[in-house]
Parts: structure tokens; C-alpha cells; sequence
């Protein structure tokens, strides 16, 4: 670490300064001293997408998420900056994949009908429905339901970053953002998302097993979908369905809650 700031100050007499002034140096300093992060979420994301994506593509996108962590951190909350900053990097990484819209369309849209079939069945069953529900939902045979699961999987890049869009769709709330001050905000928006909060927690709760098992590996402990195959003992496409499944399911139920069916 040497940088001449850091040698002299503790992060937390840092942090503290930083939140007061807001001086351009100690953000340098910052960006400096957590830069390898950003390359560690990168070839994570890396690591789950096609050899079209290119790495250091991925880590110009994160420097963003970067620099955004470090401008609404706050160190007063009980969460590490290292915890809030990866999931502020990977963030950027999928808004910026998605900004340049690399997905097809086709696949988009088949993103889309399997959601609201998701959104369907389960309001009409109250609980989460299986593969085989979801298919008849969609006038699709289990095999042929597989195969679309497949596709959009292969070429998706949903994520926990985008779990969520409020009423007018630029303000985005996810479980990264869950541990962001709400100071900011009006009673009526904290009212909102606390219940989103609550929702998504209960709904990852209520996943099927592997679905839930595949998040919490991917997004808490931080392995790649080629990892938690190992681990579950299933194939990296399979993780990947899963992962796309169990995304797509907590839309629904957040689709749902807008709706007033939760």
C-alpha cells in the first residue's frame, strides 16, 4: 500500500475525512488502493460469459462501479467497503453489458414470456411452480420449455443488480443498494423498500433448493457458475439455468408485489 496518505492515517480517519471534504486525493487514493478488486469481480463476471466479452472491457466498466462505491459509501453503516464496493462493481459491469445491448432480442424477449409465465402461475398457485407448470403455462412441452431455458441461459446476464425497478424505472433497487442509507429518502419510500427488502429475502427463502443454493454460492461466496458445478455436482450449464431460473422467479414475485398480488 504505499501510498502516502494511507501511511499516515488509518481507512477509518479516511472515510471520515472523505465523507466531510470530499478530497479529490484520498478518492485517488482509494481507487488506487482497491483497484485489484475491481480486476478480481471482472474475471469473475469473466469467467460466466462468452469469449466475445473481453476482460479488460469488463474492468474499464467496473472502475465505474468503483468510483461510484467510494462516492456513496457510508462508513457509519456495520457493512464493509470491500462487501459494498463488489457488489457496486459487478453492478456496473452488467448495466454497461447491458447498455450495449449485446443480447439478442429474440433471447430478450423469451427472458421476458418465461417471466411472466413465472409471474402467472405462481399468483395462481400461491407458491413457487415447477418446470413442468411453468411449461404448460407457456403452451410448451418440459423438453421444449428446457431447451428455451437453455438458450436464454447461455446468453443472459441477469443478475441480483436488477432484481428490481420501482414506479418510474431509474430508480433501481436491488439487495446492494438494500444496505445504502436511506437518509435521503421520504417515509414512503423507505416504507417501499423495506417491504422490497422483505420480499426478496422471503423469496429467496422459498426458492427451490438448488436455485437458492446457487445464489448464495454465487452471489455470497462469490464462486463461478463453473464452481458451484462442482460443488452441487451438476454441469456449468445446468448452474447457469438455475442461476437465470431463480433470477427470473424473484422478478415474478417483485412483479407480483407492484401488482398487489403478495
Amino acid at each position: 500500500m504505499n501510498n502516502p496518505l494511507l501511511e499516515h492515517h488509518s481507512e477509518e480517519e479516511l472515510w471520515a475525512s472523505y465523507k466531510k471534504k470530499r478530497d479529490p486525493l484520498i478518492r485517488e487514493s482509494f481507487i488506487k488502493q482497491y483497484a485489484p478488486l475491481v480486476k478480481y469481480v471482472a474475471g469473475k463476471v469473466a469467467a460466466n460469459m462468452p469469449q466475445s466479452v473481453e476482460f479488460d472491457d469488463l474492468v474499464g466498466f467496473g472502475v465505474f462501479g468503483l468510483i461510484d462505491a467510494i462516492d456513496k459509501f457510508d462508513p457509519e453503516k456495520n457493512v464493509k467497503f470491500k462487501t459494498y464496493a463488489v457488489t457496486r462493481i459487478r453492478g456496473a459491469i452488467f448495466d454497461e453489458l447491458r447498455s450495449i445491448d449485446w443480447v439478442p432480442r429474440s433471447v430478450r424477449q423469451k427472458s421476458r414470456e418465461i417471466e411472466e409465465a413465472i409471474v402467472q402461475t405462481e399468483a395462481k398457485l400461491g407458491r413457487p411452480a415447477s418446470d413442468s407448470e411453468i411449461a404448460v403455462t407457456m403452451g410448451l412441452s418440459e423438453d421444449e420449455f428446457s431447451k428455451t431455458m437453455m438458450k436464454v441461459s447461455s446468453t443472459s446476464i441477469l443478475s441480483l443488480s436488477d432484481v428490481w425497478y420501482s414506479a418510474d424505472d431509474s430508480d433501481k433497487i436491488s439487495i446492494g443498494d438494500s444496505i445504502e442509507s436511506p437518509q435521503s429518502m421520504n417515509p414512503d419510500a423507505i416504507m417501499e423498500r423495506d417491504e422490497i427488502r422483505r420480499v426478496i429475502v422471503q423469496s429467496i427463502q422459498e426458492l427451490p433448493e438448488k436455485e437458492k443454493k446457487v445464489l448464495v454460492l454465487y452471489y455470497y461466496e462469490d464462486l463461478t457458475l463453473k464452481e458451484i458445478g462442482k460443488v452441487l455436482e451438476v454441469t456449468e450449464s445446468r448452474v447457469s439455468q438455475l442461476h437465470t431460473k431463480a433470477i427470473l422467479r424473484l422478478r415474478a414475485k417483485l412483479t407480483n408485489l407492484k401488482k398487489g398480488i403478495v
